[in-house]
């Protein structure tokens, strides 16, 4: 019955402040606007970073601190007050490079942005042709195609080149004799946003340690995200498949193209098993 008592003074409460807000005028719109407009642009800064997903934590954490105000959970109450001041910090620590970004490019992003469309079919025969191309060359190759989870801090990290996907530029980054050809091609949206990009190595102590940086570079990725990754090794010529943190060896191109259909099509690639032991590849 009390604490009946103490929802009804709290929506009390409520009720009363917002009946004291200042009347709903020209101002007030344009407030509303801009402080929509930040919050679009911070969206926007963030989107396709791990930040979004420490966002939400963080969002969980206040929550719960307001729950506890108002369910006078004292014990629960009183740890967040303690830990949300120095939450601060750790803020700053955490979006250093998104609030860098901020400060750089605020202003610039135009309000509007559109999705590129592609013919999922040709998207599919660049990628397995340049594949398959570059594995009978036993020419090395990386190639990650981002899906739901954006890949900006690793984009950030290679050469920009925002190209249409093609068999020919692929093959031609990968080739030895080009400056690009060592690191990884990010390809965004249906372009090749970035090569001679940098990826994360996966620690999985379970892996064999017969895998290269490549494979490893590939699986680290899909660890960190939900990408896929194709790999060709320059020791076997072999092409390798990699999501969700496992990678399937040997493909052949009705493979790869099964796959990548499995992957954007489906959204939930078939079961891939883990790696076998074979000859040393990178």
């Amino acid at each position: 019955m009390a604490r009946s008592h103490g929802v009804l003074r709290t929506i009390e409460t409520i009720m009363i402040d917002l009946l004291r807000l200042p009347p709903f005028d020209g101002y007030a719109i344009l407030d509303i606007v801009i402080v929509a407009f930040i919050i679009y642009q911070v969206l926007v800064l963030i989107r396709g970073t791990r930040a979004v997903q420490m966002a939400l934590g963080l969002t969980l954490v206040v929550a719960f601190f307001y729950l506890s105000r108002y369910s006078k959970l004292a014990t629960l109450s009183w740890m967040l007050t303690n830990i949300l001041p120095y939450m601060v910090f750790g803020i700053i620590v955490i979006f250093q490079a998104e609030i860098r970004r901020a400060l750089a490019h605020f202003g610039k992003t135009p309000f509007f942005s559109g999705f590129s469309s592609i013919n999922r079919s040709e998207f599919y025969d660049e990628i397995v042709l340049a594949s398959t191309t570059l594995a009978s060359r036993k020419t090395g190759a990386l190639i990650v195609v981002e899906r739901d989870i954006g890949l900006k801090n690793y984009i950030e990290s290679g050469i920009a080149l925002d190209s249409l996907v093609s068999y020919d530029l692929l093959v031609t980054v990968f080739d030895p004799s080009v400056p690009l050809h060592d690191g990884a091609v990010i390809i965004q949206t249906g372009r090749v946003a970035a090569a001679a990009c940098f990826l994360p190595l996966t620690v999985n102590p379970r892996l064999s340690k017969e895998l290269g940086t490549r494979h490893r570079a590939a699986i680290g990725v899909t660890e960190e995200s939900d990408s896929i990754a194709i790999v060709v090794s320059e020791e076997t010529g072999s092409i390798s498949f990699a999501s969700n943190g496992k990678i399937e060896r040997f493909l052949d191109a009705d493979g790869l193209r099964t796959r990548l259909r499995d992957a954007f099509e489906k959204k939930v690639p078939s079961e891939i098993p883990e790696a076998v032991t074979s000859p040393a590849e990178s």
